[in-house]
């Protein structure tokens, strides 16, 4: 998936503190919202546009999912993946 803005100036881009608080959100309502109830719910009221070009830098890092309902989830946890890689029957191989 490619991120698409436009360059008509038209987009409000989101500051780090932003894009932080965005995570911080999602991570403690895992799953809980869709992208406009997620919006509405957020402690910082912000243009949906910034919102929108927020999530969905989030979607293309690979820290959060839609799920078939449309609901956003964190799914980004690099403690945990480090962890079970390290297990002995867990091998990761690249493709060749």
């Amino acid at each position: 998936m490619e991120l698409e803005i436009r360059k008509t100036g038209a987009a409000r881009y989101p500051r780090l503190d932003t894009i932080l608080m965005i995570e911080d959100f999602i991570k403690e309502n895992d799953g809980e919202y869709k992208k406009k109830q997620l919006w509405d719910n957020l402690p910082k009221k912000m243009m949906y546009q910034t919102f929108s070009i927020a999530l969905d830098y989030l979607l293309v890092s690979g820290k959060i999912s839609v799920d078939t309902e449309g609901k956003i989830g964190w799914i980004f946890y690099p403690k945990e993946a480090n962890e079970r890689l390290k297990n002995a029957h867990l091998i990761w191989r690249p493709k060749k």
